[in-house]
């Protein structure tokens, strides 16, 4: 893309932003959406797009799902929102449903994975003080990213997020991702250890993948030292990866596995599940959330749930997602300009050579919502529900958009 066009972009980005009451905490596009359908969206002007990463893997059964918009349109009807002071049947439903589908035991339901995070932090601070610990410190991963509230902020590995936002919070050691010798080194060195903190895979640090022997070997660890693990699968979750959780393909049970995002297929529901001596750390007045566990969340989570369960959507994120790792290999792993094409179920990461962010406005420009994380990392994050053909469509529209961008001519699709 020329400097002349990246720079009037970046102007009229700007602009849009300047002119809008909203703070400006988003490097927005200039599109509004009013719409969307499956694998697409419509914006104000009645120009459709095919999407990507979908609320960056928020909407896991496609935009719109009629069963999810029937279970909210009826529950709003019924119920919206009643205290936590009281019990509420659909809580407990889909409390039940998620410990049945993870072999957890106990749930406490948020609005956002930076919340059900946060609480999770906040458990094993007190698991550490139970235990005796007078600073429980926490073990995190570089380059991870759990959330953008303080605690949550601090336990990401990530100084461009972090930055202006010191002082950050004490009780957090740093370690390099599968990597076990590191920890094996802290174990020995910190006595103040309470607990291990990470994400299966990393989303935002550039799709980076767990081996199984890693989140085994940490699982081992933490038995042996009496620590929690603990999974943020807050993105990995919800059937992404081929599992309805990302650690059930390994031999391991976390102590504590947090999740939102594909949750609710688009309505806002977290939620930290736990077991065994993590059950019984947080108790009335020590954490609690207004809105979580809402029955209008309750029930649009319970309705994805159901489709994902009676339509064997893990399995099929699995199945597509080889697919596409597959066909995107045998495009494109011969180019001068990819560094390597990685991905697990439907949670997949084409690495440039180089930093990419000029190629997000360009696929848009081109009918097509990408994102780029960790700088030259295309992230695709496409719907469990993808038919075959939207899944040719999104292969060969990815790959010629990539081929424009590296100025390859080879841009004819593979199929008509």
């Amino acid at each position: 893309m020329g400097q002349h066009n990246s720079c009037l972009f970046a102007f009229k980005e700007i602009q849009m932003n300047n002119d809008q009451p909203l703070m400006n905490t988003y490097g927005r596009l200039p599109v509004s959406f009013e719409s969307g359908d499956g694998c697409w969206l419509y914006d104000t002007d009645g120009n459709k797009y095919f999407d990507t990463f979908f609320g960056i893997a928020v909407c896991g059964l496609g935009h719109t799902h009629p069963a999810v918009t029937k279970a909210i349109k009826d529950q709003a009807g019924r119920l919206v929102h009643c205290s936590n002071f009281y019990h509420n049947p659909l809580q407990s439903r889909l409390a039940q449903k998620l410990c049945t589908i993870s072999n957890m035991e106990k749930v406490f339901f948020s609005n956002s994975g930076a919340e059900a995070n946060e609480a999770a932090i906040k458990l094993a601070r007190k698991f550490g003080h139970k235990k005796g610990v007078k600073t429980p410190t926490i073990i995190v991963m570089d380059n991870a990213f759990h959330g953008r509230t303080m605690a949550t902020l601090t336990a990401t590995g990530n100084r461009k997020v972090q930055a202006g936002f010191e002082p950050l919070l004490s009780g957090f050691a740093r370690t390099s991702f599968n990597n076990i010798e590191e920890i094996e080194k802290i174990a020995k060195s910190n006595p103040n250890i309470v607990a291990i903190f990470l994400e299966p895979i990393q989303g935002e640090g550039g799709l980076s993948i767990s081996t199984n022997e890693y989140l085994e070997s940490i699982r081992s660890i933490c038995d042996k030292y009496e620590w929690l693990m603990m999974l943020d699968e807050v993105q990995t979750g919800n059937g992404r990866t081929g599992h309805y959780f990302a650690y059930q393909d390994s031999k391991i049970l976390p102590d504590v596995v947090t999740t939102a995002k594909g949750l609710g297929n688009g309505y806002p529901i977290g939620a930290c599940l736990t077991r065994g001596n993590a059950n019984l750390i947080l108790t009335p007045g020590t954490h609690g959330s207004t809105f979580g566990g809402n029955p209008l969340g309750c029930a649009a989570a319970l309705a994805t749930i159901e489709q994902i369960e009676q339509y064997n959507l893990c399995d099929r994120a699995k199945i597509m997602g080889d697919r596409i790792v597959n066909d995107l290999k045998a495009e494109l792993l011969d180019s001068n300009y990819i560094s390597e094409i990685r991905g697990k179920g439907l949670m997949i990461g084409i690495e440039m050579t180089s930093p990419c962010p000029e190629i997000v406005p360009l696929a848009k420009a081109k009918g097509l919502l990408l994102n780029v994380t960790s700088e030259k990392v295309i992230r695709l994050l496409p719907p469990l529900t993808m038919s075959d053909e939207e899944c040719d469509f999104l292969v060969d529209a990815v790959v010629q958009i990539i081929r424009l961008y590296a100025a390859d001519d080879r841009s004819k699709p593979r199929h008509k």
